[in-house]
């Protein structure tokens, strides 16, 4: 990977030369900017608004406009003789725990690479320094004409460089929050409690940008003539407040279906063995009853085929009750025979 900048890692008395290097690259589609009559191309000229002539890129110079409109120059020289001690070198200022740092801060990522064989042996010391401390470094670095801070951590067996915006730079939440007092019941928190435990952790790596892919497609489908393929409208789409309950246990049974196809594994549920027994008796009558088929019947036939999480139920209610008609059965038994043979001892006294 080639290096956008070169310079040292300031650690105490420690000098580490390095390599700045990106850590992350784009890739979305660009396009460009045509004439709509012709489908010409349209670029953009840099010309002097003074005399109106076209200026090449060697030309072209920086300077800073004042409240009153005015320029004034300002040279690489100006920038370079500057009194920044960070210019050439990542300064090291303190170590903190990772979590001290705001996630709204971090910017671009770079990794730093050991610049020669003498930077090795200090390069590792700082990341093996880093890895033993659990800390991250806070860091000042100078890139793009302005100064920076960082927070250098460890990725693997490389140190990684993430920019931080300066706090000062991250906006207050106002007027961000919704402004209206919602209440929100007991019931709708475990509900979505529920839905984050069914929708479970993800592979990051597993995830892709459909959006592109969408992109790519319809450009393969417009190159060669054919009509550009549609799609569906995705679920939610277009922000309309629902229900939220139902909207809530909708998604916590889409999620627990989706889970038991993926996984094979579906929920049982058990029941007690006296309401097993209530459930068969109930079931017991239909079943004797005439071959004639009700439209409650009729649309039972027609339905989808019960589940497995349903038979397994079924199955295991049906045991209970035959357990339970035997035990009866035995219990009737044994008084029978009990009272026949008091019977008989009378009738011999």
């Amino acid at each position: 990977m080639r290096s956008i900048w070169n310079g040292a890692i300031s650690f105490g008395l420690v000098s580490i030369p390095i390599k700045l290097v990106n850590a992350t690259e784009n890739h979305s589609i660009s396009f460009r900017q045509i004439h709509r009559a012709d489908g010409g191309r349209i670029r953009y000229r840099k010309v002097c608004e003074l005399d109106g002539e076209e200026v090449s890129t060697p030309e072209i110079g920086k300077a800073y406009e004042d409240a009153d409109g005015s320029m004034i120059p300002i040279t690489d020289d100006d920038l370079a003789a500057l009194p920044l001690p960070t210019a050439k070198t990542i300064e090291i200022v303190a170590f903190v725990p990772a979590d001290s740092i705001d996630p709204l801060q971090m910017d671009t990522a770079y990794y730093l690479s050991a610049a020669g064989v003498p930077a090795a042996k200090p390069y590792t010391l700082l990341r093996e320094a880093l890895k033993r401390s659990q800390k991250v470094a806070v860091a000042k670095f100078a890139l793009r004409g302005r100064e920076r801070l960082g927070m250098l951590r460890v990725v693997d067996d490389v140190i990684a460089m993430h920019g931080l915006l300066w706090p000062d730079e991250i906006r207050a939440p106002e007027s961000v929050a919704p402004e209206t007092d919602v209440t929100v019941r007991e019931a709708e928190l475990d509900l979505a409690d529920a839905l984050m435990d069914t929708l479970g952790s993800v592979d990051l790596d597993s995830l892709h940008d459909d959006y592109r892919d969408a992109v790519e497609e319809m450009i393969a489908a417009k190159a060669e003539g054919a009509p550009a393929p549609e799609r569906e409208p995705a679920a939610g789409e277009g922000g309309k407040v629902l229900d939220l309950m139902a909207a809530l246990e909708n998604s916590v049974r889409a999620a627990k279906e989706g889970r038991a196809e993926g996984d094979e594994v579906a929920e049982v549920t058990r029941l007690p063995e006296k309401k097993a027994a209530k459930e068969t008796a109930k079931r017991a009558p239909a079943k004797r009853a005439p071959a004639k088929k009700s439209t409650a019947a009729k649309k039972t036939a027609t339905s989808k085929p019960a589940s497995k999480a349903t038979a397994r139920t079924a199955s295991k209610t049906a045991k209970t009750s035959k357990t339970a008609s035997k035990s009866a059965k035995k219990t009737a038994a044994k008084t029978t025979s009990k009272t026949a043979s008091g019977a008989r001892k009378r009738a011999s006294a």
